[in-house]
This record gives structure tokens, sequence and C-alpha cells, in this order.
């Protein structure tokens, strides 16, 4: 691997961690500036998305409720360079997701396959969406309660298992 193609390389990465960095601070133009105009969306139990504009109208939707708060965590990039400009990658997505208002707190991992796309000399998501590995939701009241909601082997496991995220 020559070090330009390394240099494109870490510019992927920069790209996935500022769409994650936006996901979790609410920074809905962060986000925006994250995706190509025709960009697509495959998150866990949703519809697919179609354009940057649908994309965005369901990451408001489903997170901008002041009582969500989120970390989702990324690592273990593997990116494959197909040309000057279009790259794919897949990444482990490990998210917690805190609604105290339901009093519950959702965990899980996922693999995301992503698609990028270099515009105007800058890389943009083309295209995302995950496949959970796991997902477990945890009760916030006194009364302990953990529930595996949806597994990559077992889909579906109980109440909640449609999925949730970015």
């Amino acid at each position: 691997m020559s070090p330009e193609e390394l240099v494109e390389i870490e510019a992927i990465k920069v790209l996935k961690h500022r769409y994650m960095r936006g996901v979790d601070l609410k920074d809905w133009d962060l986000v925006e500036s994250c995706f190509t105009d025709d960009a697509r969306a495959r998150y866990g139990g949703v519809p697919d998305l179609d354009g940057r504009d649908a994309v965005l109208a369901f990451l408001r939707d489903s997170l901008s409720d002041e009582g969500f708060v989120t970390s989702h965590c990324v690592s273990q990039p593997e990116i494959e360079l197909l040309g000057p400009d279009r790259a794919r990658g897949t990444w482990l997505l490990r998210d917690v997701v805190i609604v105290p208002a339901a009093q519950l707190t959702l965990r899980g991992a996922a693999f995301y396959d992503d698609e990028y796309r270099r515009v105007d000399g800058r890389w943009l998501l083309s295209s995302t969406g995950y496949r959970r590995v796991y997902e477990e939701v945890e009760s916030r009241r006194p009364e302990p309660d953990l529930r595996l909601t949806a597994t990559w082997f077992g889909g579906a496991t109980g109440p909640g298992a449609a999925g949730s995220g970015a």
C-alpha cells in the first residue's frame, strides 16, 4: 500500500468519526456535511432511506428528543479503495442509548457497511448501514430487567427488537 493510499484511508476514518460525533452531539449540520446528496442508509429495523434529506430527517426525528443520550463508538475499520474516488469500509459499532423518560438503556454491537465517494476533493458517505450482532435493553428502574432483544444469529428475541441507531 502506498503512502498516498494510506492518506486517503485516514481521511475516510476521520469522516466516519466525524459522523459519529455529529450524531452523538446532535450536530445535524455536521452530520449533513458527511453525506453525498444521493446517500442511502439502512439502519436496523428501519425502512431504507434514500437521499441525504431522508437520512437526516430520520436521524433528527429518532434522536432529537433531548431525553436521548447516545454514544456510538466505531473501531476496527477495514477500508478498501476501489478507485481514485470510490471506497468501501466495514466498521465495528458499539453503542449505548439512554432514554431517561422510558427508564431504559439500550446497548449493542453491529457491523457497519459503508460506501464512500470523493466529491470536490472530500470523502463523503454515499451509503451506510449496519446489521446488529446483538442488542440488549436494560431497565433503569429499581427492579432488574435485562433483555437481549436482537442478535445476528437469531433475530429478534423480545420486545423492541427492531433496533435503534444511527
